[in-house]
């Protein structure tokens, strides 16, 4: 399909120059009229290597097989230590009102359109893992600014592992797979992650996170972000503010269930990717806004946390979120590698009106993601690769380098000089120069964590609490599973002390399914991460006590924060099960209805080809029952006809299908005869299917009344509730 056009400004608008000619537009598009060495000779045959002989040994004169075989060499960079598994895409960011009282940034002012790379990746599963492993998701975008290149580089999830950046290297090897096996790929059950978890209890919080429904999105397109860290705003008058950065999807938040994501990733190990891809392809464009939550400088205190310790987040119930903008993805990219793989983001990538707060482990990531990048893109000019490129003008002394692009004139690359004037100069703050704030510091230096930072447990059971029981029961469900895959039990006992501080009923439930009593805390030293010579009692955290409260921004349920007056099914799947004999005149009316609404419907059959309906007409069939899934759809319609349906009763893969579909909460239709389809579907311990939440059946054939109520059941996404009531899930 081909891409829409937009009027939108995009990147290459602003850094290419204009194509003068056809065969200009083919080289850029990587089409010459002639094949060419990388030196513009045109070649004669590259399908064969010259030889002394028909049959004689290759000649090392051969510089065509060697720069060919060379390239090919060298084509793989080193992968990304985390986040190697990504997919971007381009678009634009449009400043809502004017925020120059906030910031003087550029693209916050109103009306202002920047173009964007956003780029989304799981973190510690490599290149060929799976897009749906239980994980964080990355969440970083690049502003290509007129005033520079800002990079907000976040996950989506606001909290963190760890408190002080010199333990990610530890955090990372112990997530990693375990060195003496490479065993497992992508995933956190195992000793060495829970062994780490275990003994920091500064990563309790984010674990639970990271075992809830936000470690398995539906969808990039239908997940949050945040920038983790605090930041600072700083507004025209030099007024600075900390803030912490959201991204809001405008289709809500939802994810998908375990079992589902687990068979996902053998179905489709490419399903976050293609689905952002086609998404974009067929112009339903994923749509964020962004928003900030303030804190004034004045207030930095206040909070019984610390708001320079990324693994707590600041409730939006005491702080809400005010919205400056909105992000839309338009346009994927023209070359996974030279763009998703070579992009290089940079926490230290501002622009004037933002500034750092002083989060050690957003100060140790500074340095860390420089180093990085000299690494995996060859040296210091990593900044001219295309994707990189700032649409602002470049001027500064720094020469030549690995991979240097730019052919610098002149005989000046220093300053101050007199030979050009001074030039280029430093920019007054009137003149748009980039300004740290004035802050003062002072104190001896030393090695140790702030007393403000301690207390581990509180916003876990924060988190926990505002959970719906669905929710909760996920988190258990996910803890039972990686538990059981530690196989040295005083981990699996550490662990559960450290829950214990959480909550009772959290560890009660965990410890249940793995048939063990909860361990008594009594004597066990809870915080080994303090320096050696560290007072290990005053950095001792207490366990979460007293009324701790919920906060409404934490649940994905569908009535939460979040989901609230997100009624748009647009570009949700809907798989509709049918074969010949099939009422085709009533699949095609709820088909309509669907796309009207911006839903996709595809036809799942038998086989493939068309199916014929009891009227003779035909409808093309989109996938069958051994080349698609259930999971691989939001919601499932069985159509009526009774030739078709008592087909599908006697295909297992019909009924597993519309089964799983139950099993894993999601929104049901059936019409006509197409109900008996569900009767065969049910199995003994659940609910009754005709009757549970989320499934619409109507006995008429048609399916004028039935439509509307689909579509109500699909907004929702799922019913979780239905796993409450007994049902094996």
């Amino acid at each position: 399909m081909s891409k829409k056009p937009t009027a939108k400004k995009t990147h290459e608008d602003a850094v290419s120059t204009a194509k003068t000619d056809e065969l200009a537009q083919n080289r850029e598009d990587g089409y010459g009229q002639f094949l060419t060495t990388n030196q513009g000779l045109r070649i004669n045959d590259d399908q064969n290597s010259l030889k002394a002989g028909e049959r004689g040994p290759t000649l090392l004169e051969d510089f065509i097989l060697r720069e060919k075989i060379t390239h090919f060499d060298h084509e793989r960079i080193p992968e990304r230590v985390v986040h190697a598994r990504g997919v971007a895409a381009h678009g634009y960011f449009e400043a809502y009102g004017n925020n120059a009282n906030l910031s003087r940034a550029d693209f916050l002012q109103a009306g202002v359109q920047t173009p964007v790379f956003t780029r989304f990746s799981t973190v510690a599963g490599s290149r060929g893992s799976s897009d749906m492993a239980r994980d964080v998701r990355g969440f970083a975008v690049k502003f290509y600014t007129q005033e520079g290149v800002f990079d907000l580089v976040g996950n989506n999830i606001p909290v963190f592992f760890i408190q002080d950046a010199i333990k990610f290297p530890d955090f990372i090897h112990a997530v990693k797979p375990e060195p003496h096996n490479e065993i497992p790929q992508a995933a956190s059950a195992h000793d060495t992650f829970y062994d780490f978890i275990s003994t920091n209890p500064e990563s309790m919080h984010m674990l639970l996170w990271a075992m809830s429904d936000r470690a398995l999105p539906r969808s990039l397109r239908m997940m949050e972000g945040f920038g983790v860290h605090t930041f600072r705003l700083i507004n025209t008058e030099g007024k600075s503010r900390f803030v912490k950065f959201h991204w809001k999807p405008k289709l809500g938040a939802h994810a998908v269930a375990w079992e589902e994501a687990q068979q996902i990733s053998g179905k489709d190990p490419d399903f976050h990717r293609r689905d952002l891809w086609n998404c974009i392809e067929m112009g339903a464009y994923p749509e964020w806004e962004l928003g900030v939550q303030v804190v004034e400088e004045e207030d930095e205190r206040k909070f019984d946390f610390d708001i320079l310790d990324s693994t707590k987040l600041i409730p939006e119930d005491l702080v809400p979120v005010q919205m400056l903008g909105k992000m839309v993805l338009n346009r994927n990219v023209d070359n996974y590698f030279a763009e998703t793989e070579q992009v290089a983001f940079h926490l230290g990538h501002v622009v004037p009106g933002i500034d750092f707060s002083n989060d050690p482990l957003l100060q140790g990531r500074l340095f860390s993601y420089t180093d990085t990048q000299l690494t995996r893109l060859g040296g210091p000019n990593f900044h001219e690769i295309p994707i990189n490129r700032s649409i602002a003008p470049i001027h500064n002394g720094q020469r030549d380098g690995h991979m240097r692009q730019t052919i610098n004139k002149g005989q000046v690359a220093y300053g101050p000089n007199l030979l050009n004037d001074n030039f280029p100069k430093q920019a007054k703050l009137s003149e748009g120069g980039f300004n740290s704030v004035h802050e003062r510091v002072e104190g001896h230096k030393i090695r140790l964590r702030s007393k403000s930072f301690v207390d581990h447990y509180s916003q876990a059971k924060l988190f926990w609490n505002s959970q719906s029981d669905a929710e909760k029961m996920h988190i258990v469900k996910a803890l039972r599973f990686d538990l059981s895959h530690v196989q040295k039990e005083f981990v699996r006992t550490r662990t559960l002390v450290q829950l214990s501080q959480i909550d009772s009923e959290l560890v009660r439930r965990v410890a249940e399914g793995l048939g063990v009593a909860v361990p008594s805390a009594e004597g066990v030293q809870l915080n080994l991460q303090v320096g050696a010579d560290a007072d290990a009692a005053s950095l001792q955290s207490k366990p979460a006590a007293g009324n701790i409260g919920k906060d409404s921004a934490l649940s994905m349920a569908p009535t939460a924060k979040i989901n609230q007056g997100k009624t748009s099914i647009k570009t949700r799947h809907v798989a509709v099960l049918a074969t010949d004999g099939a009422n085709v005149a009533a699949i095609g009316d709820l088909m309509k209805a669907l796309m009207d609404q911006g839903a996709q419907a595809a036809i799942v059959a038998t086989h493939l080809g068309t199916i014929k309906g009891s009227d003779g007409k035909e409808l093309l069939v989109d996938g069958t029952f051994h080349s698609t899934a259930s999971v691989l759809y939001d919601a499932v319609y069985v159509a009526g006809g009774e030739a078709s349906v008592a087909v599908l009763k006697q295909n297992a893969d019909a009924v597993r299908f519309v089964n799983e579909a139950f099993r894993h909460c999601k929104p049901i239709a059936a019409s006509g005869a197409g109900i008996e389809l569900l009767k065969a579907a049910a199995y003994p311990g659940a609910e009754d299917i005709l009757n549970a939440d989320g499934v619409v059946t109507s006995l008429d054939a048609q399916v004028g009344g039935l439509a509307p109520q689909f579509i109500t059941a699909i907004a929702q996404h799922r019913f979780w509730g239905r796993e409450l009531k007994a049902m094996p899930a």
